[in-house]
């Protein structure tokens, strides 16, 4: 692989640390900026919707910039972002920059992914693809646990100053790396993207991906809070927690691939249901630090295992019923992972602030889970009928 395209590595590594980090340090920000646990929760929730809506457009306008000088823009904005984070003196500001660094994150992977492509040779494209996004897989695994850590070893300011020096880093790799003729796709323009969110096959596997993976962020938003005030864990154990939270989820996003590869919608179906069930689980298990992990462990597995399968899924269907505008439907769907995300990070703001309190977390995300296992039966049976319909003509 080329050296180009570790760069573009430890960007989305960097990426992906500042977008979770914040889960590991709700409380501890919230103490610092005497806030509520809930309006820290919105931190998490402004800056998945910055990306839900701030990646089509902006991608859509800069999309005649040369790729290298838009990757150093874009890596630029990051820093500013997240050096606002690290300086802001109250919630407000805080929120600001947040959706600032959101930004970046948007339009960095809706180009990455083709740069990736274009590095290498036709038959590699895909492990190159691969390699990028496999800097929010590590920064999973250990960029939010050691982000956690600095955050509460040395005060929540200091990870986001640690997360800028990063982006330091990747701008610097870029900038040295990276070539400077990289070939410029034809934009996808805002029509396009609203001519896919016309179809209403398509949107059903939005709602899917919404519900299925962002329902879980109803309790992973606070899961922080919900392990020291709840399962009795120390703040030092919360970290290490993390980690090894982090690599079930890696477990379950590889897993979750082969899973999905022959029939992605029964895959998802399942995939769903045994998740909605181990939320309900955790509901009870929460309380003993033994069952909490066990529970944590399947989790972790369950919540990214369908990431695979949700955009192969996709992908089929735009080929079916918007030919023309498959990578636009792709992107679509990156940006319901993050709408999922605003969403469950919102609903479990509502739900830590009324009368059920944090304990019920666990159930609620479960409800919303669900939902995505009506939504994928339901795409399950429209399939079927159009393959019957084609087999009898």
């Amino acid at each position: 692989m080329p050296l180009a395209l570790f760069a573009l590595t430890i960007a989305a590594y960097a990426i992906g640390t500042t977008e979770f980090v914040v889960v590991g340090l709700l409380p501890t920000v919230a103490n610092d900026l005497s806030i509520t646990l809930p309006m820290a929760g919105l931190i998490v929730s402004v800056y998945a919707l910055g990306v839900t809506f701030g990646a089509p457009v902006l991608t859509a306008l800069t999309g005649r910039l040369p790729r290298k000088t838009l990757m150093l823009g874009l890596m630029g904005v990051f820093v500013l972002g997240n050096g606002a984070a690290a300086l802001s003196p109250n919630y407000e500001m805080l929120l600001v920059a947040r959706v600032i660094s959101a930004f970046a994150h948007g339009v960095f992977f809706s180009i990455g992914a083709t740069i990736a492509a274009d590095l290498v040779p036709e038959n590699r494209r895909a492990s190159a693809i691969a390699m990028m996004f496999m800097g929010l897989t590590v920064a999973i695994v250990t960029g939010v646990p050691l982000g956690t850590f600095i955050g509460q070893l040395f005060g929540w300011r200091a990870t986001f100053w640690g997360v800028a020096s990063l982006g330091v880093i990747a701008f610097a790799a870029i900038a040295v790396l990276l070539p400077s003729n990289l070939t410029r796709a034809e934009p996808a323009r805002l029509l396009d993207q609203v001519r896919v969110l016309g179809s209403g096959r398509l949107l059903l596997v939005f709602g899917m991906t919404a519900f299925g993976y962002g329902g879980t962020f109803v309790t992973f938003t606070y899961l922080s809070a919900v392990l020291q005030d709840i399962t009795g864990f120390s703040e030092a154990s919360v970290s290490l927690i993390l980690v090894f939270y982090g690599l079930a989820i890696a477990v379950g996003n590889l897993a979750g691939g082969r899973i999905a590869d022959r029939n992605p919608v029964r895959a998802l179906s399942v995939l769903f249901a045994l998740q909605a069930a181990t939320l309900v689980v955790f509901t009870f298990t929460a309380v003993s630090p033994v069952l909490a992990l066990v529970t944590l462990a399947a989790l972790g597995f369950l919540q990214f295992a369908s990431v695979p399968g949700l955009q192969l899924y996709v992908v089929q269907l735009a080929k079916l019923h918007r030919p023309g505008g498959v990578d636009v439907a792709s992107a679509l769907n990156i940006a319901a992972f993050n709408l999922g995300i605003a969403i469950g990070a919102w609903v479990g703001g509502l739900v830590v602030s009324s009368s059920l309190g944090l304990s019920a977390t666990p159930w609620v995300a479960a409800i919303l889970v669900t939902f995505a296992v009506g939504l994928t039966r339901i795409s399950g049976a429209l399939d079927r009928r159009a393959s019957s319909v084609l087999s009898a003509s």
